[in-house]
């Protein structure tokens, strides 16, 4: 499953920002910049964004912390790595992110290494969501926060209706055209299995987070986790 998520975004790489555009309507960039504030990530700070796809956090964050901050982005798509690398060229050179291709569920970092984190619609799309979230817990240091936005099911029938007719009568002809139907037609299968907001509370609470709190957000076709690790380094 997970080389054939990772074959999906390699694909879709590059028409990703509109997958987005038409996903939330055009509201993501809102949603992202309540993540990078919900971070708590502030100037000089270490972070990370994991499932960084085209860099969209990431250069948000790199602009939260200046040039006396640290940015990694991280993903286990190639060509999504690639497009962030050329945005992050005209959009914002510097400080250098540094681009990372990897395994969220393995992360190459020492523990306690981060001040703050984001994930923006990754935590869905990961083979093990408790074994991601004992990751992210792992590399924060004591006191951090993170902040992890995905779609969701609505647990109103009727906006579960109208989200599933605008995925099946808009984005999916949409990508049809494009020729990438097969690549769009996933994404109703992982919403239905993506566990809800308190499901995800508990998870996050089993693998050490002292605090969790879930935000619907339009609705409830979005959510922000947002988690802080409590405690001091020994």
């Amino acid at each position: 499953m997970t080389n054939e998520i990772q074959s999906i975004f390699n694909r879709i790489a590059p028409v990703y920002d509109q997958l987005n555009d038409w996903l939330s309507l055009g509201q993501h960039r809102i949603w992202k910049e309540m993540a990078v504030k919900w971070s708590a990530a502030k100037s000089g700070d270490t972070v990370l964004d994991l499932c960084c796809g085209s860099g969209d956090l990431a250069l948000r964050l790199a602009r939260r912390v200046g040039a006396t901050g640290k940015v990694y982005g991280v993903d286990f798509s190639p060509n999504l790595l690639e497009k962030a690398k050329e945005r992050s060229y005209w959009q914002y050179p510097q400080p250098a992110i540094a681009w990372i291709e990897a395994d969220v569920l393995n992360l190459p970092f020492e523990d306690n290494q981060f001040d703050a984190a984001t994930m923006g619609y990754g935590l869905r799309n990961v083979k093990d969501i408790s074994r991601s979230l004992q990751e992210l817990y792992r590399v924060l240091k004591p006191g951090a926060k993170a902040a992890i936005l995905d779609f969701h099911r609505p647990s109103n029938p009727q906006l579960r209706t109208f989200q599933q007719l605008y995925l099946d009568n808009f984005v999916v002809p949409v990508a049809s055209y494009l020729g990438l139907k097969e690549e769009y037609a996933y994404i109703s299968p992982s919403l239905d299995r993506f566990p809800i907001g308190r499901e995800q509370i508990e998870l996050a609470r089993q693998v050490g987070f002292a605090v969790a709190t879930h935000y619907p957000i339009a609705n409830g076709m979005m959510g922000m986790l947002v988690l802080s690790k409590l405690g001091v380094i020994s």
